[in-house]
């Protein structure tokens, strides 16, 4: 009884990186960029809140130095995919291997690595945090808590607002939407620095308020779980919160069964999240035969001359 009360208490917080991440690759895709650079700009995130923590030891300000850090480091990705038109994917595979070279370097001439930070107390939520068994998930941070209204809002941009529904349309057919008046290159630089912003506050998450230190690599390729998470999701802000805790469960899982003296191979646990990403790929190939929730121009550039 105690594991699954230790284990339902930690799975916001391995879920959470995850979620922000993935919604802010959504917002990108749903531009019609493909965006592979997450676990690039995850570090960066990661390093920046640190860094600004060390400096202010305010954990809100620490976590919006990590949203600028990454927004920063990715108009460097915005300008080659949108106006110089380099190939997406692999503009986006530059981008990680440049912030994991980046990230490292900096931590270590700057003296961030292994320096402890202090993170966010918990909040209760009154007698909610007293029930049995799930009162653990009451008993959370304030980004826990605010996840969920992070995801209500950018649902509601997309489907609600004049903005979100011309950044769809830019996704989904560039063309059209370039004829409706619609500034493409615009909207689409603007989509990635503000997905760009959300990895980096997952990467900050990881960095300030859960492990609350630096280490070189420490999202352990949580960006590119995040890139799987999104395609499982169908581009749908929802699904992919749903999957966070899925993949969150998974890793909140792994050390409660060490905790309770059950041995498995370091290995098997290292490689746990990855087979369950093959897995739920396999799923969504198999799932939606006959229906193609992809957005229309995804890894297509976009040049005004080239109409087809």
């Amino acid at each position: 009884m105690d594991l699954i009360t230790h284990w339902l208490g930690n799975m916001p917080d391995f879920a959470v990186p995850f979620a922000l991440a993935a919604l802010g690759l959504i917002i990108s895709e749903r531009a019609g960029v493909l965006s592979l650079g997450a676990e690039g700009l995850m570090l960066v995130g990661a390093l920046a809140g640190v860094g600004v923590q060390l400096a202010v030891h305010e954990p809100g300000i620490a976590l919006l130095g990590s949203m600028l850090a990454a927004a920063t480091v990715s108009i460097l990705f915005a300008v080659m995919v949108v106006w110089l038109r380099v190939n997406q994917v692999i503009a986006g595979l530059a981008l990680v291997f440049f912030c994991q070279g980046l990230t490292g370097l900096l931590g270590t001439v700057l003296g961030w690595t292994n320096q402890p930070v202090t993170g966010l107390d918990v909040l209760p939520l009154g007698p909610l945090a007293q029930l049995p068994l799930i009162g653990g998930l009451f008993r959370q941070n304030v980004v826990v808590y605010l996840t969920p209204l992070i995801f209500a809002l950018v649902v509601w941009y997309l489907n609600r607002t004049v903005s979100g529904l011309r950044l769809r349309a830019v996704g989904e057919n560039p063309q059209a939407a370039d004829a409706a008046g619609i500034p493409v290159l615009r909207t689409r630089f603007l989509a990635i620095l503000a997905g760009s912003a959300l990895i980096g506050l997952a990467g900050g998450y990881i960095a300030v308020l859960s492990t609350k230190l630096w280490i070189a690599g420490m999202t352990g390729g949580r960006g590119w779980i995040a890139v799987g998470l999104v395609i499982f999701a169908r581009w749908s802000p929802w699904r992919a919160l749903v999957g966070a805790l899925l993949f969150g469960g998974i890793e909140a899982l792994i050390p409660q069964l060490a905790a309770a003296g059950i041995s498995l191979p370091q290995y098997f646990v290292l490689m746990t999240p990855y087979v369950v990403t093959l897995g739920v790929m396999v799923w969504v190939a198999l799932a939606r035969r006959g229906s193609d929730e992809t957005p229309g121009a995804l890894g297509e550039p976009y040049l005004r001359e080239e109409r087809r």
